[in-house]
């Protein structure tokens, strides 16, 4: 029998869908925009001819707005480094998976762009100074004019302009992924998968080497940065010949553009769209231009100096910054309402008891929340799903918002009458949905009822 998923997609208007049928699973999407599907479907037939680890193509509805595609399965290489992230400290296998993925990066951009017809490329055919210019003018108007900091318009664009011809020095005749980053690379029987290459188009290699590297929400440490820059440097040998010096200068110059981008992203995203993930990522990006003013570029001063006061009122708005700890814990009302003991005082108290109650039935008693029976129960014979999504659209925002203000403590206390079934398996799920969506922040699970 055929069943279809809808899988949560982050930043994109795509809609994904997990179609199971027996043994087979395959991927359907739903595009908004024919061209960009057409861009790629394209090159994904491209890349698999040239041996390329990208999904096959199964089926392509007539009007190019929905096609089916191979499974990859769930684990991204974020979420494979997810330990390493969320520690600081990355092991020897995420590291391996890391490399191997930016050693493949050369033979996209090489190999990738033989024969390659760029005018199906979505929205443009190559990187081009119009490009350079929307992505630093949704630097400005996205950003830098909403976090409430003066600047002359006129001496930033005369740096505009500059940065912009240094850019455009030498694009080459390679193919640019343009969003090169973990979240875009599959894990599969431990080969990286790679993914959502639509909006790529002919240009330069160091763009994509700055937007994996520097990806700001992957946070990776400055000795493990210059072991991915290292490794792709050695991989690039392979098809073309680049003095290092003159490499590594190129590249510092594409990684303050990309975190230009970034920033840009984050604040439409974010501020403007409301979007949670966006908004818990601008300090990181903010970290990684810290990084790069440590050495100024001289050549563009004013921006130096902009960048320089943003991350200076971040600083001042987070002194106290650490990372942001939300316990989610479940209770009886029987008990009373559990207190903040971190003296914060705030938080979310969520009633769980309009939810039916599996209590009631006698087979069910002597189990919990977490239980097979409990779970199955509850997701076919009451309002819980429609409940937590309420419950996810309040907290999102909340965690998103205390991690980039440097708050560092949240609670979400989940009650139903006992403290055993419902509000157990809400504070479970919220648990871990808060652990995939924000990998940055410290998730603590806590049953009072259960552990008495």
């Amino acid at each position: 029998m055929e069943s279809i998923k809808e899988l949560r997609a982050s930043g994109s208007s795509r809609k994904y869908f997990r179609i199971q049928d027996g043994d087979r699973s395959r991927i359907k999407v739903a595009g908004t925009d024919a061209l960009e599907n057409r861009a790629f479907i394209t090159l994904a037939r491209h890349f698999r001819n040239k041996g390329i680890n990208v999904p096959e193509i199964y089926e392509v509805s007539g009007d190019l707005m929905s096609y089916e595609q191979e499974d990859l399965g769930d684990e991204s290489l974020y979420q494979f480094v997810s330990s390493g992230r969320a520690s600081g400290t990355y092991s020897e296998a995420e590291q391996e998976m890391l490399c191997k993925t930016i050693t493949q990066l050369p033979k996209i951009q090489f190999i990738g762009a033989q024969d390659l017809d760029y005018g199906i490329c979505f929205p443009d055919r190559e990187f081009n100074e119009r490009m350079v210019d929307f992505d630093l003018n949704y630097f400005k108007y996205c950003f830098l004019k909403t976090s409430g900091i003066n600047f002359n318009e006129i001496r930033l664009q005369d740096d505009f302009d500059t940065l912009k011809h240094d850019l455009m020095d030498d694009i080459g005749n390679t193919f640019m992924y343009r969003d090169f980053q973990s979240r875009n690379v599959m894990v599969k029987n431990g080969e990286p998968w790679f993914i959502d290459f639509q909006g790529g188009r002919r240009g330069p290699v160091y763009y994509d080497v700055a937007s994996f590297v520097w990806q700001a929400s992957a946070r990776y440490p400055s000795a493990l940065k210059e072991k991915l820059v290292d490794t792709y440097y050695n991989a690039l040998c392979a098809y073309e010949n680049i003095d290092r010096k003159f490499f590594n200068r190129k590249l510092r110059i594409f990684v303050l553009f990309r975190t230009l981008q970034v920033l840009g992203a984050y604040g439409f995203r974010g501020r403007f769209e409301k979007k949670p993930y966006f908004i818990s990522s601008i300090p990181f990006a903010l970290d990684n231009v810290r990084e790069l003013l440590e050495t100024p570029f001289g050549e563009y001063p004013y921006l130096c100096e902009i960048l320089a006061e943003l991350c200076r009122e971040k600083s001042d708005a987070t002194e106290e910054k650490g990372i942001l700890e939300v316990l989610v814990q479940s209770f009886s009302y029987r008990a009373g309402v559990p207190v903040d003991e971190s003296g914060n005082g705030g938080g979310y108290v969520f009633d769980c008891r309009s939810i039916h109650n599996p209590g009631r039935y006698p087979e069910y008693k002597h189990l919990c929340g977490r239980d097979k029976e409990v779970i199955d129960f509850l997701e076919a014979q009451s309002n819980v799903a429609e409940y937590l999504g309420n419950v996810f659209a309040l907290v999102d925002n909340h965690v998103a918002t205390y991690m980039e203000r440097g708050f560092t403590h949240l609670q979400i206390s989940f009650g139903c009458t006992g403290g055993q079934h419902r509000s157990v398996y809400c504070a479970e799920k919220t648990a871990a949905h808060l652990k995939e969506r924000f990998a940055e922040a410290r998730i603590i699970l806590k049953h009072a009822a259960l552990s008495e």
